[in-house]
């Protein structure tokens, strides 16, 4: 038979990261948990060789191309994309159950809180529910969605940003998304050991660009000056 959910990971060099997102998926039952690779070098693989997980390598790294491979190989009724760095609550799944009983609702995400005691931890914890009000779903607030409207969608596009503002504005036009009280613990790494102001405004200048219209593969050469 196959599983009632498919829990898809895409990790690169996560080896500080995935094995706690890992074990807070074993409990689930009748779930299947595909770790989609994209080529890490460090012990992200070998980590995850110790949980009950399917690990897939895919074709081409970034974070769009790793969750349209997963969602492609996975057999679930239901479709859970979730970050390597975030950690689940035990009442996830059955709160999933419980929501999609309702056939009006196409998917939904979950209420996020940043690790961490630093402000910007505090700050982005108090924030993400208000851009909630805009129309704003992330993929680190760890968004589902039901087989069949994701395939009729044609799943993620391979964007290597912002795959997820994509995602949620297709899945609008499928019906509604619902935001679960129950609580996903995501990392605030991207803010540490940095001005939080100045990568908080590039992040946004970033947002205020793709909304205009500027192709992802071009902000992602801002976003990490290095790519290619």
């Amino acid at each position: 038979m196959n599983p009632e959910i498919s829990i898809i990971v895409p990790a690169l060099n996560e080896e500080d990261s995935i094995r706690e997102t890992l074990r807070s998926l074993q409990s689930f039952e009748n779930a299947e948990i595909i770790l989609v690779d994209g080529g890490s070098t460090d012990a992200t693989v070998s980590i995850a060789e110790d949980f009950k997980v399917k690990i897939l390598h895919a074709p081409c790294r970034g974070r769009g191309a790793q969750l349209e491979f997963g969602g492609n190989a996975a057999k679930g009724a239901v479709l859970w994309f979730l970050h390597a760095d975030t950690r689940v609550s035990p009442d996830s799944v059955r709160q999933i159950k419980l929501a999609l009983k309702d056939s009006r609702i196409a998917g939904g995400n979950f209420t996020i809180r940043f690790d961490g005691e630093r402000i910007a931890a505090k700050f982005l914890t108090w924030l993400y529910p208000q851009l909630r009000y805009l129309g704003l779903i992330y993929g680190d607030s760890a968004i589902f969605v039901r087989r069949g409207i994701y395939q009729k969608m044609g799943g993620f596009a391979p964007f290597p940003i912002f795959e997820d503002l994509d995602f949620v504005e297709r899945l609008k036009r499928q019906g509604e998304i619902v935001t679960l009280p129950a609580i996903v613990t995501t990392s605030s790494r991207r803010f540490e050991n940095k001005s939080f102001i100045l990568t908080f405004l590039r992040w946004t200048i970033l947002q205020v660009l793709y909304w205009l219209g500027v192709h992802p593969n071009a902000l992602v050469k801002i976003y990490f000056p290095s790519a290619k």
